[in-house]
């Protein structure tokens, strides 16, 4: 029985129609999405059946990225079938990193998340607190992003931090999709994971209140004293 943790790559490939009846032995199937890595697992053994290969190859960057062709691929499956897509992988992306067998893509891309959502919740508290303060946004994020709490994600979604436009580049609704992911890995590998486990109940204040289509960055309307996004209408 499949894990109920990836049912569009699952109807893809197994579902009325789906793309397993066509595909030849030897063929590979390159499943970018981010699902749980134990489902990565289980949908391999079904195609395994049919001699078809997988692998899994996560992606991050964002839509910016993706239209430069600069993503990042954190790739799982065999050694000797990565080189095989690698030079596929690279025409989209500027790193191609095989991470381990089937599933350790989703699994690094996990990790990854647990990162950026929580980066992104603390950036959201101390820049409502800066500003209950006193302080002025450019002051703090300057600082902030000269010393160590300087990252890659306070750099990208600087503007909308300090604009409050969250047009999404990477949305909140999927921000906790992986949070969850992670949660239910961590819980199946016997890891506790409780920052993982504060920053998922923001982004689940996010979604009920109907703000899932917003960017990540948007967690911090959740912890302003007047949580309002702006109106760009």
């Amino acid at each position: 029985t499949m894990v109920p943790n990836s049912p569009q790559v699952k109807e893809a490939l197994f579902g009325e129609d789906g793309a397993a009846e066509t595909l030849r032995p030897g063929s590979i199937v390159l499943d970018c999405s981010s699902i749980n890595p134990v489902a990565s697992r289980e949908i391999s053994a079904e195609l395994a059946k049919r001699k078809v290969e997988m692998m899994d190859a996560p992606v991050s960057g964002g839509e910016p990225k993706a239209i430069d062709g600069t993503l990042a691929f954190m790739v799982g499956g065999k050694p000797e079938i990565f080189e095989k897509v690698k030079p596929i992988l690279e025409k989209m992306g500027s790193s191609v990193v095989l991470c381990g067998e089937i599933g350790a893509g989703n699994v690094t891309k996990l990790c990854n998340q647990i990162v950026v959502g929580a980066t992104l919740a603390a950036l959201g508290e101390a820049l409502n607190l800066s500003r209950a303060g006193g302080l002025s946004d450019v002051g703090l994020l300057d600082i902030l992003a000269g010393g160590l709490a300087g990252s890659r994600a306070l750099d990208v979604k600087r503007g909308m931090l300090e604009s409050g436009d969250f047009t999404p580049g990477g949305s909140a609704e999927n921000q906790r999709k992986d949070l969850v992911f992670a949660t239910e890995t961590g819980r199946a590998l016997g890891v506790r994971l409780p920052v993982t486990d504060a920053v998922t109940l923001l982004y689940d204040t996010m979604i009920e209140r109907g703000w899932g289509g917003l960017d990540h960055s948007g967690v911090i309307l959740v912890t302003a004293p007047e949580p309002t996004p702006p109106d760009h209408s």
